[in-house]
């Protein structure tokens, strides 16, 4: 199979996860539309007001994704489809058949998840511990 039928097929796959996401889209809208137009008890509110969050989870996830893939089709029309937007080497062919939308080849793409990961662990918050010669107020001092 030559490269050009390769690209095709890639493209027919992405056209189908496309039109796919947008279905699956357009009934979470509907179904949080729904949701919030039912009325009940507080057991049918918790339980609507859980569905309700894993569906715009849901929705943010699929939106994430249905832009991955109009940017892989847009780059596939304008022949750049396969470049790692980081370093620019081409993204390695089982990547982009696991992964059609991928932006990243796999060693900048570890590289970026490194970094966010890093970044997630840095903005944890630390509270200082006392010292030795630090004074140490009790409850029955803030009374």
């Amino acid at each position: 199979m030559n490269r050009s039928h390769q690209l095709d097929q890639l493209k027919q796959d992405l056209l189908h996860r496309r039109d796919a996401l947008m279905l699956a889209l357009s009934g979470e809208l509907t179904m949080l539309q729904e949701t919030r137009r039912t009325g009940g008890d507080v057991v049918d509110f918790a339980s609507d007001s859980t569905a309700e969050v894993l569906s715009t989870q849901m929705a943010e996830a699929e939106s994430r994704e249905l832009a991955d893939i109009e940017l892989a089709l847009l780059k596939l029309k304008k022949n750049c489809y396969g470049q790692c937007e980081e370093c620019g080497q081409a993204i390695a062919w089982p990547r982009l058949e696991a992964l059609p939308y991928a932006a990243n080849c796999i060693e900048c793409q570890r590289l970026m998840e490194e970094m966010e990961e890093e970044s997630n662990n840095e903005s944890t918050p630390t509270f200082p511990t006392l010292s030795a010669n630090q004074v140490d107020y009790r409850d029955s001092d803030l009374v």
